[in-house]
């Protein structure tokens, strides 16, 4: 075998990005609920993106408190849990994974490969991760809110290598360039891929940190069996 283990990211990867026009109408529909300027709401909601993400803050409802208060909004807790309820929703309907996901999951792991997970996410993430058809396939997830790490911090591939027992020359590493997790895969000494789906490259993919790659590229998930033959 070529490799001995998969590691994948998730969102952009193995579940489609999120529309960045549909995302920011999400929040500043949130903003409207809880009577909070809506531009500077989402400024602010995008500023602490990296806090979101490494666990900062526990759960959505502490993000938007932390965002009031700096705007000067001070709404009631009935607002507040009706305006992570739309972001919850909204993710919820998001949370659905590539049509040939489970059959490329499926081949890799009848073949013998180890399959990982690190995904740059917020602790929801973590819940609705329980309820995809996705999770049984994975022997390792590393999710950035639990570990209060994020890409591309080498300890976030290591944590992966180390519990999948390989080594990370032995890791072919799929993403789609968010967080600059392909050049961090690299670091360490994976051997990452991009994953760039055509359709999917316009300006309006939600993508944070996203890096210029001018490595190995696949243009879709099935793409990555014919880099494990």
């Amino acid at each position: 075998m070529k490799y001995k283990a998969v590691i994948f990211d998730l969102f952009g990867t193995l579940i489609p990005n999120f529309s960045e026009k549909e995302y920011r109408r999400i929040i500043k529909r949130m903003a409207s609920v809880v009577s909070a300027p809506p531009e500077q709401f989402w400024e602010q909601w995008t500023a602490t993106f990296r806090e979101s993400i490494i666990g900062v803050f526990p759960d959505y409802s502490a993000k938007i408190k932390h965002i009031c208060s700096k705007l000067g909004v001070n709404p009631e807790q009935d607002k507040i849990a009706e305006a992570v309820q739309i972001l919850l929703d909204y993710e919820a309907l998001s949370m659905v994974p590539r049509s040939e996901a489970v059959e490329v999951l499926s081949t890799l792991k009848q073949k013998g490969y180890k399959i990982g997970l690190i995904s740059d996410c917020s602790p929801n993430t973590i819940k609705l991760w329980q309820k995809t058809s996705l999770k049984p396939f994975f022997e390792v997830t590393i999710f950035s809110s639990a570990v209060g790490l994020k890409k591309p911090d080498p300890q976030i591939y290591q944590m992966a290598t180390e519990q999948l027992k390989v080594k990370p020359e032995d890791c072919l590493y799929i993403g789609d360039g968010s967080s600059r997790e392909l050049t961090g895969a690299l670091k360490v000494g994976m051997h990452p891929v991009w994953i760039c789906i055509p359709e999917e490259t316009d300006e309006d993919n939600f993508r944070v940190d996203k890096e210029n790659w001018d490595g190995e590229v696949i243009s879709s998930l099935t793409g990555a069996l014919n880099l494990v033959e």
